[in-house]
């Protein structure tokens, strides 16, 4: 915080925010000269930053009004639409990995190649692009363990299937229709609608007994295929193993975000419960079926704004002050997802924004089952960034975690170790970043608790419960609990925090 910040006067309030921040923050201030910029004097810190003469704002201020205008508009732009341009950059992955939307679905047991907010290892999945737009798809989904959702292209939930679905494992045949499809959906089918054109489908295939490969087969099962030809049935392709870029952040904070977000845009219809935010876009320079050539102060503002939103997410993410957010007043685990009755963030006032970006931030996909807390719900989520003591988990030092056994999981439970930057499972030479009760935990005692290991270099005797951790960065994990029980909500059963040894 005590390193010199050089800002470059300008004629715009750009500028000047800088210098503020800088200076709240106790920062020496250098500043530069542009000579492609004209000078202006130093702006004020505080009080009125608009200067008026006879009613009528001068001709710095006005320019200054609308540089702060624009910036304004695009920081609440930037936070509404980040799940949107978030699963673009999954979708990207998926393509650049060779795997066509409508054609191809990429089937693996995850490991840390594959680079997917908080994406984890737990079961074998595949995860893919379906595209509605000429033709309803279709989704045969054979009785069995699998856990699957659609969600369309803002990641708002469309269904869940398998045993969070309707048929509660039992199988059916599911169609997802396009937003304009007209008259009833053909009989003997589980129909739901999506409002985008591009949707993801995300299945996970439960081992048995912890038999992954009778897990992949399972997968193979269900077929995916346009209602309109069902011999054109999507190809599954295994990518375990492969490195997978299925995340937006090498666009998070760039010009790239909003040219991918007109992109998205411009391909899916409007929805018009978005309008207003089409119109705040609109005033950024992003309208449906017009190109988008950001001028150089337009794109710097844009450009700012990716930046800062970013950071803005990501401050509200890791270092919430909501109290809803304590799962347990003794413990430091959080809630991952604030809002529990639906998949949206809808709440009686509108929808929690805060809660959404949280989530979205960190994660890909929601649906009701996901953050429902009440007993054999789909799954539970907590999050854990602090130790015991409140500080940060840093990937230097150790950590225990001790879980009562037995956990109150119908199906499984895990602990999955995260990278805060990419928010992906970190990467090590030990290649993993779980720790489950299908795998590694399968032996555990019942009745003793089980102690777990985090840090750069595993305890003596316990290189099977212990997660490599990276010296000189942070981390974070998710505890997840599916097919939580009772003792997961009333409180007597917990976790308890992470503690250095």
């Amino acid at each position: 915080m005590n390193e010199p910040v050089t800002v470059t006067r300008r004629n715009t309030l750009l500028g000047a925010t800088t210098i503020a921040a800088a200076a709240a923050m106790g920062s020496p201030i250098n500043v530069a000269s542009s000579p492609a910029i004209a000078q202006t004097p130093s702006l004020p810190t505080s009080g009125n930053p608009y200067a008026f003469e006879g009613g009528y704002p001068t001709k710095d201020t006005t320019q200054r009004a609308r540089d702060d205008m624009d910036y304004q508009r695009a920081i609440v732009a930037y936070h509404f639409w980040y799940p949107t341009v978030s699963l673009e950059g999954f979708f990207s992955g998926n393509r650049q990995a060779g795997l066509a939307d409508n054609e191809a679905l990429p089937l693996a047991q995850c490991t840390p190649h594959w680079v997917a907010f908080t994406g984890n290892s737990d079961t074998p999945c595949a995860t893919g692009v379906l595209d509605v737009k000429d033709a309803p798809m279709v989704i045969e989904l054979p009785a069995g363990p699998f856990v699957s959702l659609v969600n369309d292209h803002h990641q708002r939930w469309v269904v869940d299937m398998g045993i969070p679905g309707t048929d509660a494992g039992k199988g059916g045949k599911y169609i997802i229709l396009p937003p304009d499809y007209k008259g009833e959906p053909p009989a003997g089918y589980k129909a739901a609608r999506s409002s985008t054109f591009k949707t993801l489908w995300v299945l996970r295939s439960i081992p048995q007994n912890g038999d992954v490969n009778a897990a992949i087969r399972a997968a193979r099962t269900i077929k995916v295929y346009p209602l309109s030809d069902p011999t054109k049935v999507l190809k599954y392709v295994d990518v375990t193993g492969k490195d997978i870029a299925g995340s937006a952040v090498p666009w998070e904070d760039n010009i790239q975000y909003w040219q991918k977000l007109h992109e998205v845009l411009d391909y899916e219809p409007v929805l018009h419960e978005f309008r207003a935010m089409y119109g705040v876009l609109s005033q950024l320079g992003i309208e449906k079926g017009k190109a988008f050539d950001p001028d150089a102060r337009m794109k710097l503002i844009l450009e700012r704004a990716a930046r800062d939103g970013k950071g803005q997410m990501l401050a509200a993410s890791f270092d919430s002050s909501r109290p809803d957010r304590i799962v347990w007043t003794d413990r430091r685990w959080e809630w991952a997802g604030f809002v529990s009755d639906n998949g949206n963030f809808h709440t009686p006032s509108g929808i929690d924004q805060e809660g959404r970006g949280r989530w979205f931030i960190q994660a890909l996909a929601g649906s009701p089952a996901m953050f429902s807390r009440s007993p054999n719900a789909g799954s539970l989520y907590w999050l854990g960034v602090r130790d015991k003591d409140g500080n940060w988990l840093d990937g230097g030092k150790m950590y225990k975690l001790t879980v009562p056994q037995p956990v109150p999981a119908r199906l499984f439970w895990s602990v999955t170790v995260y990278d805060p930057e990419t928010r992906s499972q970190v990467v090590t030479d030990q290649d993993k970043a779980a720790l489950r009760s299908l795998f590694e935990l399968k032996d555990v005692s019942k009745t003793i608790p089980t102690e777990l290991y985090f840090g750069p270099k595993a305890p003596s005797g316990q290189e099977g419960r212990w997660i490599k951790t990276v010296p000189g960065k942070g981390w974070f994990t998710y505890f997840r609990v599916y097919g939580p029980q009772g003792p997961a909500f009333d409180g007597s059963w917990r976790p308890g925090d992470l503690e250095q040894v």
